[in-house]
């Protein structure tokens, strides 16, 4: 299969399931395919940059109304997440976790989206091929596609390691994970060395729930979005207009719900280790 010289954009007519996977485009940026997810993307991130840039402009100590509302949804997204991550670590995680949730919350609406999942070109069959052309979307909603949020899942497991070994340290972690958190002087010495056994079996089963976080954050999402996509599809074949409509309602709630919890998560993982006390930054205080 290959592009055709004579690509052109066509509305679909019909309804069809979103596809599992993203759709090469037949074009290659450093070697890598361009596919209509990563076209989704793009657009996402030039609309985030672009929104930022015409509502809030230079800040100014006395904001304008563009200014005001960005800064409101800062703070109550801040004061949210503060007491989760806690008052040492939201200035220094706060940054990640906004663009986690503004970014993947505008990708789950981008489904709702005029030409998202509309807008088609039409592939070419290779020469002596014997299949007819068929139409691919040019976009996607970019969440329906694992390849994104694994992606998401890689970038917010990186950034628990670097946070907890960064702020936490590896003793801190160790011991949240393997350390016997029972007090030797109440339960004594042989009761003591028992629970360890325990303590350590029980650090093995939260290493491999760490790493099943990759899974489990990435499929949620995904998931949802994916399973969202086809929904309205599917019922734009029973009514065109009403229920995909109110479906469209259920989704955006949807995805604001996912994004929300995909960036609660995130904030629930670094917590857990770096409000423990005895971090670097503690060590520095004193």
């Amino acid at each position: 299969m290959r592009l055709s010289p004579a690509m052109f954009l066509l509305p679909a007519v019909l309804p069809a399931a979103v596809s599992p996977k993203a759709t090469d485009l037949g074009v290659e940026i450093l070697g890598l395919p361009l596919t209509n997810s990563v076209v989704t993307t793009w657009i996402i991130g030039l609309l985030i940059i672009l929104g930022v840039r015409l509502a809030v402009g230079t800040p100014k100590l006395v904001p304008g109304k563009g200014q005001s509302v960005v800064e409101g949804l800062a703070v109550g997204l801040r004061d949210t997440l503060e007491p989760i991550v806690g008052k040492r670590m939201i200035g220094k995680t706060f940054p990640i976790l906004c663009g986690f949730f503004v970014f993947i919350l505008l990708m789950n609406w981008s489904g709702l989206l005029p030409g998202v999942g509309t807008l088609k070109f039409a592939q070419a069959a290779a020469p002596g091929d014997g299949h007819a052309a068929t139409w691919i979307d040019l976009i996607r909603p970019a969440n329906s596609d694992l390849n994104t949020t694994l992606a998401l899942s890689v970038l917010s497991f990186g950034f628990w390691t670097y946070f907890v070994l960064r702020y936490a340290g590896i003793k801190v972690l160790a011991h949240d994970l393997f350390g016997n958190k029972a007090d030797k002087r109440e339960i004594g010495l042989v009761m003591w060395l028992l629970l360890s056994f325990i303590f350590l079996a029980v650090g093995g089963i939260e290493v491999v729930s760490i790493l099943f976080r990759l899974i489990s954050l990435s499929f949620r999402l995904y998931g949802n979005v994916f399973g969202g996509e086809n929904l309205i599809h599917a019922l734009g074949g029973i009514a065109p207009v009403v229920i995909p409509a109110v479906a469209a309602m259920l989704e955006v709630l949807v995805g604001l719900i996912q994004a929300f919890v995909f960036t609660l998560l995130s904030a629930v993982y670094i917590g857990l280790i770096c409000n423990h006390e005895g971090g670097h930054d503690d060590e520095h205080a004193h």
